[in-house]
Formats: structure tokens, sequence, C-alpha cells
């Protein structure tokens, strides 16, 4: 069963397109990455979902029409966004108790038990917490919540290395638990590769790529050659080429591992070489 259904989505500000007929669908338990450049329309398309936003064409998620029947849309959603909109005067337990009172699947002694883990203390007021913890503090609030849909736009941004890993090591083990789906847009593509299930390249309002991760692997290689086999590996029809010292790196999309590894050494491309391939390769803008 389908959490997520678009067909068509398209949405303009004045001139500018956002979204371009974009087509996306995401099955119930999935993790997806929406990956795309800046302006690529990502963050409209996470506004159209929500219900924040009009558009045209059709949207379902969790079976509803989120510009429509946005309050029971609500109760099964929540969202984490790349700006803190908690307010800076308000106290750690206000903020417990705000939730509690407005959210009916909020439990309060699980969001607590999380902060429990933290060095938030129950009394600090938002605008003595460091940006890493206002978003240990988003997290609690929200994994406390039960949800059939998060939404993460960018939830790590600005916060150091660390912090960006315990966030999303926290999401899986406390959170993810394949009833629940994720959709997740990030610069950091390295960083969520270990925990998506599913991928969609986005590019000037439309899709370029959909695939699971599973299907990526088995369809995209990368062939680090010498000179004297460059010609031979060329014309295997490479999607992306770049050259590291003396060595040349090509990317492979469809081609069997068996035709490649006599040219040189055959791997896995990491999903931030497919992204740069793929977008060089539709002429979209890194």
């Amino acid at each position: 069963m389908s959490c997520i259904e678009a067909r068509g989505l398209r949405k303009s500000y004045g001139s500018s397109v956002a979204l371009d007929g974009l087509d996306l669908r995401v099955e119930e338990g999935r993790i997806l990455g929406l990956i795309g450049p800046n302006g690529a329309g990502k963050s409209t398309a996470l506004n159209a979902m929500l219900g924040l936003t009009e558009y045209q064409g059709d949207l379902r998620v969790l079976g509803r029409n989120p510009w429509t029947e946005r309050d029971e849309l609500m109760r099964d959603v929540c969202f984490i966004a790349d700006v803190a909109v908690l307010p800076r005067w308000m106290r750690v337990h206000q903020a417990v108790d705000y939730v509690e009172g407005v959210h009916p699947r909020f439990d309060r002694a699980k969001a607590e038990g999380f902060l429990a883990r933290t060095t938030i203390k129950s009394t600090s007021r938002v605008r003595e917490l460091s940006k890493g913890m206002v978003t240990q503090l988003h997290l609690a609030l929200i994994m406390a919540i039960d949800a059939k849909l998060l939404v993460l736009d960018e939830p790590t941004l600005g916060l150091d290395l660390l912090f960006r890993k315990s966030f999303y090591d926290t999401l899986l083990n406390d959170y993810f638990d394949r009833s629940r789906t994720i959709v997740v847009t990030t610069h950091q593509v390295e960083e969520i590769q270990h925990i998506l299930t599913d991928v969609v390249f986005i590019d000037r309002g439309r899709a370029v790529l959909a695939a699971s991760m599973e299907d990526l692997e088995a369809r995209y290689f990368e062939l680090s050659t010498s000179a004297e086999n460059l010609a031979a590996a060329r014309a295997l029809r490479p999607i992306h080429e770049r050259t590291v010292f003396d060595r040349s790196f090509l990317i492979y999309e469809g081609v069997e591992r068996a035709r490649l590894a006599p040219l040189g050494e055959v791997r896995t491309p990491s999903l931030a070489d497919v992204f740069v391939a793929r977008m060089s390769r539709a002429g979209g803008q890194l």
C-alpha cells in the first residue's frame, strides 16, 4: 500500500516553476531520501505533502488530500524542519506540556525518557539550548508521537558531525519500526545512505531517478581504470567520468560487472557519486 502517491504534481510561484509534473510513489514502511540541488523543488514537494501549499495534480498522503483534509492528516504525520519552530522563551517542560495537550497520540513518558538520555534540563529555556540540543528536543517530542509518517526537511542542517550521527542513529534505533514511513531531504547524502530504503533524485521539479537502494546497487557500477584501458572503458558508454591523478573513474548504468572487471577495479558507487552522475547527465545544476 502506498503512503504517498503524487501524479503530475505542479506548483508555480509567478513565473518560477517549482514542481513540473512530479510523479512520486512511496510505499508504507519505507525510508525515502528526496535528494536534489538547491531550488530543485524538494521543500515545495514536502510542503504540498503536508498541506502547507496548494498545488495542481493529484496527491494522496495516507489516502487523504493534504490540502482539503489537512486536519485529519496531521493526526498521523509529524514534521521536523531545518529551522527551530519552538518559541525561544519556552522552557523544555512547557514544550512537553504543550505537545501533550494538543496531540492525542503523544506519550509523555516516552518523551521524558528520550530527554533523560541527553544533557537537556527540563527547566532550560529554548534560547539557552545549543542548535544540537534544540534538534534533540524536537526529535524527542516527535518520537513520542505515534505517527504513521515522519517528514524531515534538512533536519541536521548546521549541526556538527557527532550530533548528525546521533540524530540518525536515534531515528533508526528508537523510532523506525517498519510500520512507519520516513521521508527525508538533506544535502549530506553520504550520511543518510545507510538508513535509506529508497531514493528519488529531483531536479527542476521533476523526478530524474526513483529506485530502491537494492535496485541502485544492482544497476550502477564504478570502474577505476588506468590510461591503457581508458578507450575500452569509454566504449562501454559510461554516464560520468572523472580523473584523479593517473586514474580514471567511470560510472555505468546497466552495464554488467563482468564486462567491466577486465578493465580495472569495479565497485558499487556511493549514492553521492550516482547523484552527481545522473544530475550531470540530465543537465542539472549542481
